[in-house]
């Protein structure tokens, strides 16, 4: 094989999860976000360019909850990831946190219909992923274990 090829599956999902992420820290503020659409909370008018400063890098904790939302939705949606957690650019822990989350959201789809299941990734991810990372990342609290 020579240079300059097509990327690899693994590398592809990670710029998509990557892409996806970053999109979603992109200030809309509509109902187009789906992980975040269940907080009820206003989002504040973007703030201009002139008077922000540069933007904050997004915590760990965030990072996981973009990716864990996005398999989740895939998922729900009726896809099947190709490969292991590693080709969809997840962590172990982050893979787990996903098939918890994939389950309750189907039983939820089934009972509930499709608003209750995706308003349930969207919570269900951000406790699952802030509880993950409360104490830090893998080498810190309960990633040690």
């Amino acid at each position: 094989m020579g240079r300059g090829g097509a990327l690899r599956p693994g590398l592809a999902a990670l710029a998509l999860v990557m892409a996806v992420v970053a999109a979603g820290c992109g200030g809309r503020g509509g109902s187009g976000d789906r992980v975040g659409a269940s907080t009820g909370t206003a989002h504040s008018a973007p703030t201009s360019p002139a008077t922000s400063g540069p933007p904050r890098p997004l915590s760990r904790a965030e990072l996981c909850v973009g990716a864990v939302g996005y398999w989740a939705h895939e998922m729900l949606d009726g896809g099947e990831p190709y490969g292991d957690y590693q080709s969809m650019g997840l962590s172990n822990r982050q893979y787990d946190i996903l098939r918890r989350v994939v389950e309750a959201a189907r039983a939820a789809k089934r009972t509930q219909g499709v608003r209750a299941a995706e308003e349930l990734i969207g919570r269900q991810a951000r406790e699952a992923c802030a509880e993950g990372y409360r104490d830090g990342g893998p080498s810190h609290g309960p990633w040690r274990s």
